[in-house]
């Protein structure tokens, strides 16, 4: 392997580690946590300070990770990181002095993935980072399969007050006026929730 194909190697082991945003105002204690992180699939791309703007910085730097070692997580932090699980989600990592129950609870709803009460502890930090990636991924899926759900519910009772209205106005029956949407979805290249909304629009309108 010549000078250019190693270069090339080393490139490319970096651009596909994990990136992470660092948020800790103790440089010495920062510094412990990357270096843990030698040789892994992580990587701390970014360090701030807690002062700094989370939702704007996560935004601007788009990490795969969110990493948080504060003394205690105060209300501004949980309000930012109940907006960035709603609108951004990231896997989110907290290390944090505070053990109370409630500020924990808090921070869990709030979209941390993994809390973990002490200093981030170089020899274990490598399996938390893993443990909340797993869990971020895992509550991402159920989440998703629950829109799902919930939309394919939806379209189900546009569908059925759709059909009830053709068996009023045309007096089908359950059968035909499933049918009769159908052949309109195909007609019009419209998936059948979307002509059945426009159908009962219109039927509502000749009332």
């Amino acid at each position: 392997m010549n000078k250019n194909d190693s270069y090339h190697e080393n490139t490319n082991n970096k651009q596909n580690k994990l990136s992470i945003l660092l948020i800790d105002d103790d440089q010495s204690r920062a510094s412990q946590l990357i270096a843990a992180l030698e040789n892994s699939r992580f990587q701390v791309n970014h360090l701030l300070s807690s002062g700094a703007s989370l939702l704007k910085q996560v935004d601007d730097l788009k990490p795969d990770i969110v990493v948080i070692d504060i003394e205690s997580p105060d209300r501004d932090i949980l309000d930012s990181l109940h907006t960035l699980s709603n609108f951004n989600p990231k896997p989110i990592v907290m290390f944090s002095e505070e053990a109370d129950s409630d500020i924990i609870t808090r921070s869990i709803k709030s979209g941390v993935s993994a809390y973990v009460c002490g200093n981030a502890d170089p020899k274990r930090v490598r399996a938390i980072l893993d443990a909340a990636l797993a869990r971020f991924e895992d509550y991402q899926s159920v989440k998703k399969e629950l829109v799902n759900v919930k939309q394919e519910l939806e379209a189900t009772k546009i569908i059925d007050r759709a059909k009830r209205l053709l068996m009023k106005s045309r007096s089908m029956s359950e059968s035909e006026a499933f049918h009769a949407l159908r052949k309109m979805a195909m007609d019009t290249g419209q998936k059948i929730e979307q002509v059945a909304k426009t159908l009962i629009s219109v039927l509502n309108t000749i009332k």
